[in-house]
């Protein structure tokens, strides 16, 4: 006699086995649905946490970047300003020797020009030190905000570990159980059961019939149909949400991890 839920020849297993072993493998991985209900939101909250840790050290980075720019800007406009009032003293000793009233002119011209660009580079001045101002600031905050970030992330990940180690063993074995399950389940029949409990919102894709109703969607089921469910001849699914239905007393064999 063959060992529980150990691989035969898809033509030596009945109707009957296949359902038996679709019921107790829906078990396992509802089991295993509890758990990573357990640990919730978690994994995904540490996943967002560290996306905005990374996020705000590339802004930081960015932010220095922007400053150190800023700086070399200003010191830029301040020898600007040097360059300027140098060429002013210049072209104001040459209108002390000029010869006629066209060559004073022009170099007046020149040093109003130099005034000009004086007031332009200090205006810029003042507008890359308002910048440097604003982005200083938002270092300050985004130091704050990184380090309560990284504060969150530790103590998440303090709960996920926490959670994670005391149902593992628990989960592991659950996996394993679910692997030899699927390794008696024919491959055709294994790929219906994933695809229909991907879909389905509560991850059921085996469901036993309850109080006249697919356990799924609740849906009425014939007797005639329920009948057949019950005589376990063929897979029969639910016409409403495409449930893989089984009678409430089938029974589930146990003991398959061993």
């Amino acid at each position: 006699m063959n060992a529980p839920y150990s691989r035969q020849d898809d033509k030596d297993i009945s109707i009957e086995e296949k359902l038996r072993a679709l019921h107790e493998l829906q078990s396992v991985v509802s089991e295993v649905d509890k758990i990573k209900t357990l640990r919730g939101e978690l994994p995904l909250e540490v996943q967002d946490l560290e996306d905005d840790i990374a996020g705000l050290k590339t802004r930081l980075v960015n932010l220095d970047d922007e400053i150190k720019n800023l700086d070399t800007a200003i010191n830029n406009k301040k020898i600007a300003i040097k360059d300027s009032q140098a060429l002013i003293a210049k072209y104001t000793e040459q209108q002390n020797n000029v010869r006629n009233n066209r060559e004073f002119d022009s170099l007046s011209k020149e040093i109003e020009f130099q005034n000009l660009e004086i007031e332009l580079s200090e205006k810029r001045i003042k507008e890359f030190t308002g910048e440097m101002t604003e982005k200083k600031e938002a270092i300050e905050s985004s130091k704050k905000q990184l380090k309560e970030r990284e504060e969150d992330l530790d103590r998440k990940k303090k709960e996920l570990e926490e959670i994670t180690e005391e149902t593992k063993i628990e989960e592991e074995k659950l996996k394993a159980k679910s692997e030899k399950i699927e390794s008696f389940i024919e491959p055709r029949l294994l790929t219906a059961f994933k695809r229909i409990r991907k879909n389905a919102r509560n991850g059921l894709a085996v469901v036993t019939i309850q109080r006249d109703s697919c356990g799924g969607c609740f849906a009425k089921i014939p007797p005639q149909r329920q009948l057949d469910i019950a005589s376990r001849k063929k897979i029969i699914v639910c016409e409403y949400c495409g449930r893989i239905l089984v009678d409430e007393n089938i029974n589930v064999i146990e003991d398959v991890a061993e």
